[in-house]
């Protein structure tokens, strides 16, 4: 029998009766793709959610599980992808892509972000309320309103949309409610006789336009589409729109998740936390190292100390470098090679490391950061392209994509690394990113997520 991904096959080992009639009982071939290109076929039950899928892949790839994995509906022709909710049963979405359409495995650590840090995601200009209120609704009660049903929340300003049919766009001042998303055909009114419904949520979802706004023609980069379930390749149904700035389309992205979904949302973000304690039988121990669990620590007297006070705190930190320097130059102090070129072992250690890309342009850099959620402290090291002895960290901060150039300076004929013109010294990259990690330093966060990929 041959086996058709994404289409039910014959288990034979197990039949029933049903009707009077012989019955199969039905597994599902799913095939999975890294970014790498790399693929992966399993067999699922018809029941199995996006969570449990990652969670198998997680065990079978032998990855970190940090809660961070993704499962994202990719449609190469229509050039939109997604990720899916942790409770959406991956069969159900299946039977809706083309054949052309697959299914990829990577990193999206934004997928909740908005619940730890929900003023970043909705600014203050972009939130309304249907029912007018004397004060303004605190913005500490932003999320309670999104997931409470009986609320009315809404997100409006500027769109640009796509004419049907035709390449050019049109500004419009647009309403995302639970009922929908509208546009106003009179300036930015509100009232009902102008609304006219644009999308409706409970049949769509939201996708990222990933084609670059060349194809579309689009007005910015920031360009995001609601695709009705029903719509295979038919571009002419999609809803194409773009947004002003990042900020402006992940709000919008967002808001749409939380209005359609609810509550379920915040079951998805709170299920990992409460299975800490009784992880299922195919997950992997749970090891993650979070900004808030790492702190300055004194460890000169019989029991280690928290250090409080920030000077002492980054005196130890300068301390903790001074430190590492001297290590490195007791281990290469048996190098006999010239002052040019560091020891084998600092010169490829790196390469070892999930958060090393190689030679990468920088291009490939920022769509890897935007892939895997745009998160302060999401950071990759690669190769310069300029300096064949450098590198460069790029490195997520405040949805903006920054790069630091990492230069190898000399010292008592050692070689080391740098990222502030040599104050602070590394005899390799392990330890400039273990450093950067604990201390920020002259960066404008600390370097908290790794963008990783993994081959499948």
């Amino acid at each position: 029998m041959q086996w058709d991904f994404g289409k039910p096959i014959v288990d034979r080992k197990t039949k029933r009766k049903m009707c009077g009639e012989t019955y199969h009982c039905l597994k599902n071939i799913i095939k999975i793709f890294s970014e790498d290109g790399t693929g992966k076929v399993v067999e699922i039950p018809a029941d199995m959610t996006a969570r449990d899928l990652c969670q198998l892949l997680v065990y079978k790839s032998h990855c970190v599980d940090d809660n961070s994995w993704a499962l994202v509906e990719h449609h190469p022709l229509l050039g939109l992808e997604r990720c899916l909710e942790d409770h959406e049963l991956v069969v159900h979405v299946q039977a809706l892509m083309t054949s052309e359409s697959k299914f990829l495995f990577r990193k999206n650590y934004a997928k909740y972000e908005f619940f730890r840090n929900p003023l970043n995601f909705f600014p203050e200009q972009m939130v309304a309320w249907c029912q007018e209120t004397n004060g303004t609704i605190p913005q500490s009660q932003l999320l309670q309103n999104f997931l409470n049903s009986s609320s009315c929340p809404e997100i409006q300003g500027f769109l640009y949309m796509k004419e049907t049919a035709r390449k050019s766009w049109k500004k419009l001042y647009m309403f995302l409610r639970r009922s929908g998303l509208y546009y106003s055909t009179k300036g930015m009114s509100k009232e009902p006789r102008h609304l006219q419904l644009l999308a409706d949520l409970e049949d769509s979802n939201i996708f990222t336009v990933i084609t670059g706004k060349k194809l579309h023609h689009a007005p910015t980069d920031f360009e995001f589409c609601i695709k009705p379930n029903k719509v295979r390749n038919e571009s002419k149904e999609l809803r194409m729109l773009c947004a002003e700035d990042e900020q402006s389309r992940t709000c919008w992205m967002t808001a749409f998740r939380l209005l359609k979904y609810g509550i379920l949302l915040y079951q998805n973000y709170k299920i990992p936390q409460q299975r800490k304690t009784s992880l299922s039988h195919f997950s992997t121990p749970v090891r993650s190292v979070s900004e808030n669990s790492l702190v300055a620590m004194d460890f000169s007297g019989r029991i280690g100390r928290v250090i409080e006070n920030p000077v002492e705190a980054q005196s130890a930190a300068m301390e903790e470098g001074q430190m590492w320097r001297k290590r490195g130059q007791r281990m290469n102090v048996l190098s006999s090679q010239s002052p040019l070129h560091p020891s084998s072992l600092s010169s490829v250690i790196h390469r070892t490391q999930l958060w090393f890309h190689g030679r990468i342009m920088r291009e490939e850099s920022h769509k890897m950061i935007m892939q895997q959620g745009q998160v302060d402290g999401l950071f990759l090291l690669r190769e310069s392209q300029s300096n064949p002895k450098a590198f460069v960290l790029t490195l997520c901060h405040h949805q903006k994509i920054k790069h630091f150039q990492i230069l190898p300076c000399e010292e008592d004929g050692q070689i080391f690394f740098s990222l502030d013109d040599g104050a602070t010294k590394f005899t390799d990259l392990i330890h400039l990113v273990e450093f950067y990690q604990l201390n920020r330093g002259v960066l404008p966060c600390k370097l908290k997520h790794p963008c990783t990929i993994v081959a499948l």
